[in-house]
Formats: structure tokens, C-alpha cells, sequence
């Protein structure tokens, strides 16, 4: 048995103790292994052993590693901060964009999504932090820019995605995810279809299992499954 597989069953081991704390369902629970800088190798035994969502962070790394791996052999997730000059390559090679954070980004992804003919599905990222080195929308916009984004035909807004900073408590960051919660709601209230606010992709390597107690739906894991990066 690899680390690699070891590592994942690991993973889900805590993904379903997190989930039966707060009486939830883990198959509602997505991992994405998050494999900026590692080897084609690594993330095709990451494959082998099961996993089958994957987040890059940089649009040409990513491109040569899924012309490699193949589009088919994983779910992508595009997980980094995009600009819009680089938002034709994100439509072309992502299942799913996670952070989306300005109205200008996401009409530049429509319209390069409606080029080929796709409905791309994309998370709305909020600075939840309001660290400046962070991007994200700022929480007092997230309604007008989720109804916004809900009027581009050829996107699909599935949910929110945050960045809180980093504790070695993951306690500390219980707070954060919380406020994301309270965001969705606040978009939910304003009268956003609930499809467009199923997603909440929150938690890393190290409080993943916090933000399943406060609701995420999908965890971005990268540490914890390949071991330090490149």
C-alpha cells in the first residue's frame, strides 16, 4: 500500500468523524486533493488509489499536467487566483472554478464559456479574513455580486469558497467558516435559487474537519495526501 493511499484512507476516516459529529451525511462531503507543484507521478498514483477530484492553482502548470493525466481521469477543479486574461484556458480545462470574486471575471469567463458552447460551473470566493495579500470579494458585496453572476447565461454559480488564515489551532479558524455560513444565508434570503448556494468549499489540510462540523461541502486537501510540495 503507497502513503499516498494510506494518507487518503486517513483522510476519509476523518471526514466521516467529522460528519457523524454534527449528524451529517460524508457522502455530502467532497475531497479535493489539492496537488499544485507535485509530480504527474504522485497525483496519477493519487488517481490509482481513488481520488477522483483534483485542484490546481496555476493555469499553466495545470494545463500540461491534465494534457498528461488526461481530462477524463479526474474531476478539475481550478482552485488559485485567476485573471482574466488566463479565463479562456480556465473554461477550457476546469470543471469547476472556485474563485470567482468580481463581476468583471465572471462575465469574462461567460463570455469564453459561451466560445465553446459550456455552462461553467464556478464557487463565488469571499475574502472572509479581509487580509489584503487574500482576493475574494469583500462580504458587504457577495449578494449583489451573487445576483449578478446568476444573470450570465452561461454560468453556473454553485456555492461560496473561503480562505481563512492560517492557525495551528484549527479552532481558531471556526469563526471564519461560520461567517461563510451566514454569507449563504444572507444570499439565500435575498431570494438566490438555494441550487446556487449548494457548495461551500472551506477547510484545508489542517481544519478540514472543523469546516465539515460548520457545513462545508467541499475540503481542499493537498499537505495531508502528497506530503510537502516541490
Amino acid at each position: 500500500m503507497t502513503r499516498i493511499k494510506e494518507n487518503l484512507m486517513a483522510i476519509h476516516e476523518k471526514i466521516i468523524q467529522a460528519a457523524h459529529t454534527c449528524d451529517r451525511n460524508p457522502d455530502e462531503i467532497q475531497l479535493i486533493g489539492v496537488s499544485k507543484k507535485q509530480p504527474v507521478q504522485m497525483i496519477q498514483q493519487a488517481i490509482a488509489a481513488g481520488l477522483t477530484r483534483l485542484g490546481e492553482n496555476y493555469i499553466q502548470e495545470a494545463m500540461e499536467k491534465i494534457e498528461t493525466i488526461g481530462p477524463e481521469a479526474a474531476v478539475w477543479h481550478f482552485i488559485g487566483h485567476l485573471q482574466s486574461n488566463k479565463a479562456r484556458f480556465a473554461v477550457r480545462y476546469f470543471d469547476l472554478i472556485h474563485t470567482v470574486d468580481t463581476y468583471k471575471l465572471a462575465k469574462e469567463i461567460d463570455k469564453q464559456a459561451g466560445k465553446i458552447q459550456k455552462c461553467q460551473k464556478i464557487l463565488l470566493q469571499i475574502n472572509i479574513s479581509m487580509e489584503k495579500t487574500k482576493s475574494g470579494a469583500q462580504k458587504d458585496v457577495a449578494i449583489e455580486l451573487a445576483q449578478k453572476i446568476m444573470a450570465c447565461k452561461n454560468l453556473s454559480l454553485q456555492g461560496l469558497m473561503c480562505m481563512p488564515p492560517y492557525f495551528d489551532d484549527p479552532e481558531d479558524a471556526r469563526t471564519y467558516f461560520k461567517q461563510l455560513v451566514q454569507i449563504r444565508d444572507g444570499i439565500l434570503a435575498a431570494g438566490v435559487d438555494p441550487g446556487a448556494m449548494a457548495q461551500l468549499s472551506m477547510g484545508m489540510s489542517n481544519d478540514f474537519m472543523v469546516a465539515i462540523q460548520e457545513g462545508a461541502t467541499m475540503v481542499r486537501v493537498g499537505t495531508a495526501i502528497f506530503g510537502s510540495r516541490m
